[in-house]
């Protein structure tokens, strides 16, 4: 926490919104030598929250959410980046019963796990600012009122405002078990391996979510982007999930610039089948992916599977 409140001050200038051909447009770092400009054609919300910088606005893909400059949901969008992160999961898993959400600060992920079926949802977010925020100006995922319900515990979804390690410490110390596990955090920052959320894409945080994994059980992480000029997160993730799983599922969305991995104990022979046979009994029914997208969209880019 210490960390993150310096960062602020050290980057304080990077994340204001710049001023070009008479717009206002948020600078989104793609590397050490490439940046992507956003147009924002109205601030909804922003304000450096305890963990953050924070940006609600309207863009070319409607009301998006930026944290430290980082484009995280867009409403164009977001439906396939949801569906990318969640679906497979819950084609993979024996049962989707139980279910923990780690970020995903949106709540789209929350709807999504009790749609498919879950009965208990434990959502962890550390930043309350930032929830509160997105539920009060996103057109997607959590409204106020349904946010005021899950923060008191009403119904299937349970709000804990709190850091994720902590929670899991907690959680396994009660005995709690998830049949899934989904962990959707900013992307890894190469710079600052120190940083709040860095952690919880380390081994041994997904030791933690592998300790609580009931029988049956999958766990997925968003891991970056599959393109090969900005895959370094993805190959680190990758490697980690092969260490400690069995069975590892890429999942690349062929719609969005985004991939995800899924890992579960035991082993399975033919992941790619177990989810095909498994999508017509889901619950949950995809919007945005089908029979094409589990077959194609499963095989890691050649970079990853044949690293140096």
């Amino acid at each position: 926490m210490t960390t993150a409140g310096a960062r602020h001050r050290d980057v304080d200038k990077e994340r204001k919104l710049i001023e070009l051909d008479g717009q206002r447009w948020v600078q989104e770092s793609l590397g050490a030598d490439m940046r992507r400009l956003w147009r924002v054609d109205e601030v909804l919300w922003e304000d450096d929250t305890s963990y953050q910088h924070v940006l609600i606005g309207r863009t070319g893909q409607g009301i998006s959410l930026f944290c430290d400059n980082d484009r995280q949901s867009t409403e164009f969008s977001q439906i396939v980046y949801h569906e990318a992160m969640m679906v497979p999961g819950f084609l993979l898993a024996e049962k989707i019963d139980n279910v923990l959400i780690v970020g995903s600060s949106e709540g789209v992920a929350s709807r999504m796990a009790v749609d498919a079926g879950a009965t208990r949802v434990d959502h962890v977010d550390i930043d309350q600012e930032c929830v509160r925020a997105c539920a009060e100006h996103l057109p997607y995922g959590y409204t106020p009122t349904e946010l005021a319900e899950v923060e008191r515990g009403e119904g299937a979804v349970r709000l804990h405002y709190a850091d994720g390690w902590s929670f899991l410490e907690q959680a396994l110390g009660r005995g709690d078990r998830y049949d899934l596990i989904v962990v959707d955090l900013p992307d890894e920052s190469a710079e600052e391996a120190d940083s709040q959320h860095n952690r919880l894409y380390g081994v041994e945080f997904i030791r933690r979510c592998h300790a609580v994994l009931a029988p049956g059980g999958v766990i997925g992480f968003q891991a970056g982007s599959p393109t090969v000029w900005r895959n370094t997160t993805l190959v680190r993730a990758y490697n980690r999930f092969r260490t400690v799983f069995d069975t590892v599922t890429y999942f690349g969305s062929d719609e969005h610039e985004w991939s995800f991995l899924f890992g579960r104990v035991e082993q399975l022979d033919d992941p790619v089948n177990v989810m095909l046979e498994a999508l017509p009994q889901c619950s949950y029914q995809p919007a945005s992916l089908d029979d094409a997208t589990l077959i194609g969209s499963t095989v890691p880019p050649y970079s990853v599977r044949h690293q140096d």
